[in-house]
């Protein structure tokens, strides 16, 4: 027993001491057809050549290779095989090329000449491949070309395909040919199984009706879906849609964008903008959401619309902005406020309306009108049309609809100058309100001043209708049109309680004086956080530590001949791999056979 255990510890300790070269497996000559001996080249080399009746046949750890042609290394456990090399890894990789160099020591094979990978899901071809099987890895650096079924044409200067993973990382020029769409982007990690393409660097898709950029993306070519992040935009024919985030789907032509939403109409010169977007292109409809904020940009004076959510609909030639839920407009010789407001950019009318409400908690639920402030005169009704000169972008006129109410500061004491009546149509020059007129039961309540602005009475008066001439915000001259009555009171003797008509409603504190003003009633923001994509990783170096070790033990093996497993490395990481000092010689360049 003691003889037994004393052997079982010398064997062990033989392994132990074995090179790790020893340890690994020969290459096998499965099929030799025609054998030939060169003396100048050493007894160890020999030279395999076809027959008639079939290709020779390398096998070596699960992999099978075929040539017209072999030169086995015995000593180096290296060979190199010649013309239509074919190399089979299982049942799911196979490569074919004119020349390989594969070492049984580092398990890695170089292919030139014509090299084409194929695996279940895509298929390569290259000049000149790499092949480590330790890592189950392939890389090229002299541009390739990866097709795909679904996804079409991958090309690139550099590329990594890891089996294991069933991924491709794309680097350098690189461009995905579908037949729908063009993708353009620096480093694509490229996944065959789900289709799933992650972009990083500047990148765009171009396709018919719509480009793409973005810095960072994600790309579902089975499914015609995106994510994009980092300066993300989409150009549609019309439109340009940009934000922190973006989704698109092709198929659907639909897209959403979240937190710092812009959406530009480059054919109306008008911006909309938001944290929440949906866009839908057959349909020409964006749903903007979150202090949405809609700008028609004029050369002189933009207008400005904010509300809960905005709706910009129909044909670029007549585009409807619909605003509703606290609506308010700004620019900045009038600002108005409506539960809903209509724009419509090819008539040049906007209308703002009330909505009926259920619930009692809604601030609208009082029943407070639309409002209008131009200067220094407030008009209110029940629903209030602007019209505008679409070609002089400017104001032309408004007209209030039922319980027309207009209300001015007196210019000099505390009191307020008032017309109200049925309805009102106003008339505007340089977008300054210059006439009124007041139809059906007309009441005025107006404070007279001289030339010297000094308070002559005021006047109260009915009458069937009521035409106003307004000159620099002051009242010039009322004409009462089938006067009722009327009378022209002093100060003194006009009563306090008698000095405001019935719906008296001065609404100067919930004027916008701003663009920032239109957001001050809206409750506090609150942002998703966007996790987006994994940041940018470089592409690891394909020439590792792990590799260094083999190429290290296959010369330990032969020091005083070339390590024709070294000449496998792919340049220029050569150069890095001698200043690690891993050799006791440079690395001879890679070079070709046959």
């Amino acid at each position: 027993m003691k003889v037994n255990q004393f052997v079982l510890i010398l064997l062990l300790c033989s392994f132990l001491t074995t090179p790790l070269w020893a340890q690994n497996k020969r290459i096998q000559i499965e099929y030799s057809g025609f054998t030939v001996r060169d003396s100048t080249m050493g007894k160890e080399v020999t030279t395999f050549i076809r027959d008639d009746k079939q290709q020779i046949h390398v096998v070596h750890e699960g992999i099978n290779m075929y040539c017209d042609k072999a030169i086995y290394y015995k000593n180096e456990n290296f060979i190199e095989a010649f013309s239509n090399v074919h190399m089979q890894q299982g049942d799911t990789i196979n490569m074919t090329s004119k020349y390989v160099e594969y070492s049984g020591i580092t398990q890695l094979a170089f292919a030139s000449g014509d090299v084409v990978l194929t695996e279940p899901q895509s298929v390569l071809t290259t000049d000149t491949l790499w092949f480590d099987r330790a890592k189950q890895q392939a890389y090229y650096k002299t541009r390739g070309k990866v097709v795909r079924d679904t996804s079409g044409t991958i090309t690139s200067q550099i590329g990594r395909y890891y089996m294991n993973a069933k991924k491709y990382q794309f680097v350098q020029d690189v461009v995905l040919v579908n037949p729908q769409y063009t993708l353009n982007t620096h480093q694509l990690d490229f996944y065959t199984e789900t289709g799933g393409a992650y972009m990083y660097g500047p990148s765009t898709i171009i396709g018919e009706n719509n480009n793409i950029y973005c810095e960072r993306g994600f790309y579902d070519t089975n499914n015609d879906t995106g994510y994009f992040v980092k300066n993300s935009r989409i150009d549609y024919e019309q439109r340009i849609v940009e934000g922190d985030s973006l989704y698109f789907d092709r198929a659907r032509s639909f897209a959403s964008a979240t937190n710092n939403i812009k959406v530009t109409d480059t054919i109306n010169n008008s911006i909309i903008k938001g944290h929440y977007a949906e866009v839908y292109r057959a349909k020409d409809s964006v749903f903007i959401t979150k202090r949405a904020l809609a700008i028609a940009v004029q050369e002189n004076d933009s207008i400005y619309i904010h509300a809960d959510t905005l709706m910009v609909t129909g044909k670029p030639e007549h585009r409807i902005t619909r605003a509703y839920y606290n609506a308010k407009m700004y620019k900045s010789d009038m600002s108005g406020k409506a539960d809903s407001i209509h724009a419509d950019q090819k008539t040049g009318l906007t209308q703002l309306i009330n909505l009926e409400r259920l619930s009692s908690k809604d601030i609208f639920a009082t029943k407070r009108n639309p409002v209008i402030w131009n200067l220094g005169n407030q008009m209110t009704g029940d629903s209030i049309h602007l019209i505008t000169n679409t070609k002089k972008e400017q104001l032309d006129s408004l007209k209030v609809f039922e319980n027309a109410f207009l209300i001015s500061k007196d210019t000099i004491g505390g009191g307020f100058n008032q017309v109200k009546g049925q309805r009102l149509i106003g008339l505007f020059r340089d977008n300054a309100l210059y006439n009124v007129d007041i139809i059906k039961n007309a009441e005025v309540i107006n404070y007279v001043r001289d030339d010297k602005q000094e308070l002559v009475g005021i006047d109260k008066s009915k009458s069937g209708s009521i035409n106003i001439q307004i000159d620099e915000n002051t009242i010039t001259e009322i004409r009462l049109i089938n006067q009722i009555d009327g009378e022209l009171y002093p100060d003194s003797q006009f009563p306090e309680n008698a000095r405001k008509f019935r719906g008296f409603d001065w609404r100067e504190e919930e004027r916008p004086n701003s663009v920032e003003d239109l957001f001050k009633d809206d409750p506090p923001l609150n942002l998703p956080v966007i996790r987006g994509l994994d940041p940018y990783v470089p592409q690891e170096e394909f020439v590792d530590e792990a590799m260094l070790e083999r190429v290290k033990e296959a010369e330990q093996k032969n020091p005083t001949q070339e390590n024709k497993a070294a000449r496998n490395i792919p340049t220029p990481l050569q150069d890095s791999i001698q200043t690690k000092k891993s050799l006791k010689k440079p690395l001879p360049r890679t070079h070709k056979r046959g």
